[in-house]
């Protein structure tokens, strides 16, 4: 049996794992990793990218600055999160604010410094990166299309830093990123309309509180129809392996998104929606496995 203590300690390690998000971390640390094995470094030894330790400390200080990110979007958000998300709200303020603060401040002291073993320029990149994210969750958040805008190109620069390391400039990493900032673009606008009724507590003036919600399914609908058109190019005109069962099953998820988004007008249908997105993406992430199956025992 534990102790008081020990149950104590141990309740706010979760509050905090909820707070950083530990396991949307721990996606992006794989994607990461994923992502340079099969895509930006596929040329290289395996041996050589999964034991390349200026990849490990940019992988590091992206989660560490992503874990910030977390903590002050939570400090900021605090108030209209009591609304939306209460179950999680309660969690998450197990830890007070002073030790939320203390532990965002240590985190990206952490990114800058471990940024700092690779390059100057990395340094310049986190610190941009950090200084961006306050920036969203103090600011541009509370706008419409830009705040939706900044957070999908925010999800998607620790890859960004990733792609700058390897140089690799082909097309086809483009067309996935286009695919991947759609996606993260739509599951951020579902969001908005899962959270519209914290968001107009607090003042928020996201897309469907500033124009409503049959405007945001306009907006979602254009964005489904532009995501196929990566998703198309990927699956004809570039080489992905066995990954092309992702995508048709990505262009088929989408279209059940599409019928589902029109009948949709409670809380949690929204929240449905948003779990389809968040699917699709996580299993992309899983799915550049399927790139080439070979490719492991053929770099070994």
């Amino acid at each position: 049996m534990l102790s008081r203590r020990q149950k104590h300690i141990l309740l706010k390690f979760f509050s905090m794992f909820s707070v950083v998000r530990g396991y949307n971390i721990l996606i992006v640390v794989i994607a990461q990793y994923l992502t340079s094995i099969y895509i930006l470094a596929y040329n290289k030894p395996l041996k050589e990218v999964v034991f390349d330790l200026n990849l490990l400390i940019l992988v590091l200080a992206s989660a560490s600055a992503i874990a910030g990110g977390y903590i002050i979007n939570n400090f900021y958000d605090s108030e209209k999160d009591l609304i939306n998300r209460p179950f999680k709200s309660k969690l998450d303020r197990l830890v007070s604010q002073n030790t939320k603060l203390s532990f965002y401040f240590v985190l990206n002291f952490i990114a800058v410094i471990m940024a700092s073993y690779v390059s100057f320029k990395a340094v310049v990149f986190f610190s941009l990166y950090i200084f961006g994210i306050w920036l969203y969750s103090h600011k541009l958040k509370r706008l419409p299309f830009i705040g939706n805008l900044t957070s999908a190109i925010l999800t998607i620069i620790p890859f960004f830093a990733i792609f700058m390391y390897y140089k690799n400039f082909e097309t086809v990493i483009f067309v996935h990123a286009v695919f991947l900032f759609l996606m993260i673009s739509m599951r951020e606008l579902t969001k908005d309309l899962e959270n519209i009724k914290g968001d107009i507590a607090q003042n928020y003036v996201t897309i469907p509180v500033a124009y409503g919600e049959k405007a945001s399914k306009i907006v979602l609908s254009i964005l489904t129809v532009l995501t196929l058109i990566p998703a198309y190019l990927l699956l004809y005109k570039f080489e992905v392996g066995y990954m092309y069962v992702f995508f048709y099953l990505s262009i088929l998820l989408l279209g059940v998104f599409l019928m589902l988004l029109w009948k949709s007008n409670k809380k949690i249908h929204y929240l449905i929606l948003h779990n389809i997105l968040k699917f699709i993406i996580l299993t992309g992430v899983l799915s550049i496995l399927l790139i080439d199956v070979s490719v492991i025992l053929n770099r070994i």
